[in-house]
C-alpha cells in the first residue's frame, strides 16, 4: 500500500523537472541542482522518496545513466540514501559547518571552536628553494620554504586538503617541527605569530585526486580558500590554498555599518 501511495507523487515530482538540450549543463547536472533545490527548500522532505533510476528516466525521456548519476552525486552530499525496492529515500544532509571568519584562526582552533576533534593527514612534506614561490612572497630566490600537503579531518571526517608554503628565512624550526596538529602554534612557539592576513574564496571542483579523498564519486563544488598570512612586522610567512566540502562548509560574516 505504501508504495501504492508513492506512485503519484513520484509522478508529481517528474512532471516539475525540466531538463534542457539546449545549454552547455549535462543532463545529470541540471537533474541533481533541482532536485538538490527540492530538497533544501523543503519541497522534497526528510523521508519521501523518490523514483527508481529506470522509472525516473522512462518518465523524463532521458538514460538510466543521467538518473544514477544524478542519484550518486546526491548520495555523495548526503541527501539521498538507496533503500532497495522502495527507491531512494531523502535525507536530512549534513548539517553544514558554519565558521565565522571574524579573525585569523587555524583549522585546529576552528574545529574545536565547531566542537570537533581536529585531525591532519600528512600527505607531502618538503623544504627547500622554490623560485616561483619566492617571487610570490617577495623574497630573494634562495629563500628556503616549507611545503606542507595535508587532509585536514573534524571527527575523523575529510573536510579539506591544503597546500601551504612558509618562509623557514623567518621561521628555520618549523622545519623539523612535529606538524601533526597546529601549525600555527608551532609557529607562535617560534615566536612569529601570525597577525593578519589575506584572504579570497572561490568556487572550485577537487581533482579525481581530492575526490577520492573526499570519497565523491563525482566532483561536487567545492571552496577554494587562498590565504596570505603575515606577522606583526607585515612579513609574509604562510602561503595557503586550501580545498574545503562544499557540502558540508558554509561560512558565515558578520558585517556592521
Amino acid at each position: 500500500m505504501a508504495s501504492e501511495a508513492a506512485e503519484p507523487q513520484q509522478a508529481q515530482l517528474a512532471s516539475r523537472l525540466r531538463l534542457r538540450a539546449d545549454t552547455a549543463q549535462p543532463m545529470y547536472r541540471q537533474l541533481e541542482v533541482q532536485l538538490r533545490q527540492m530538497i533544501s527548500q523543503g519541497l522534497l522532505p526528510a523521508g519521501a522518496t523518490l523514483p527508481a533510476e529506470r522509472v525516473l528516466a522512462d518518465a523524463l525521456g532521458v538514460s538510466r545513466t543521467t538518473v544514477k548519476r544524478c542519484y550518486g552525486a546526491l548520495r555523495d552530499q548526503a541527501l539521498l540514501s538507496a533503500h532497495g525496492r522502495l527507491g531512494f529515500v531523502v535525507e536530512g544532509g549534513r548539517k553544514p559547518l558554519n565558521p565565522g571568519m571574524d579573525r585569523l584562526k587555524g583549522f585546529t582552533e576552528e574545529m574545536r571552536e565547531l566542537g570537533k576533534v581536529p585531525s591532519s593527514q600528512i600527505l607531502e612534506r618538503a623544504a627547500g628553494p622554490d623560485r616561483a614561490i619566492a617571487s610570490l612572497f617577495g623574497t630573494p630566490s634562495n629563500t628556503p620554504f616549507l611545503k606542507l600537503v595535508r587532509v585536514r579531518s573534524g571527527d575523523g571526517q575529510p573536510l579539506s586538503r591544503e597546500i601551504a608554503w612558509y618562509d623557514l628565512g623567518a621561521a628555520p624550526a618549523l622545519a623539523d617541527a612535529d606538524l601533526s596538529g597546529s601549525v600555527y602554534a608551532a609557529l607562535a612557539q617560534e615566536g612569529v605569530a601570525l597577525t593578519h592576513c589575506e584572504q579570497t574564496i572561490e568556487a572550485a571542483f577537487p581533482t579525481p585526486e581530492e575526490c577520492a579523498l573526499f570519497g565523491f564519486s563525482e566532483p561536487v563544488p567545492c571552496l577554494l580558500i587562498k590565504r596570505r598570512s603575515r606577522n606583526a612586522a607585515g612579513r609574509m610567512i604562510e602561503y595557503v590554498e586550501g580545498l574545503f566540502r562544499g557540502d558540508c562548509y558554509a561560512y558565515r560574516l558578520n558585517l556592521r555599518t
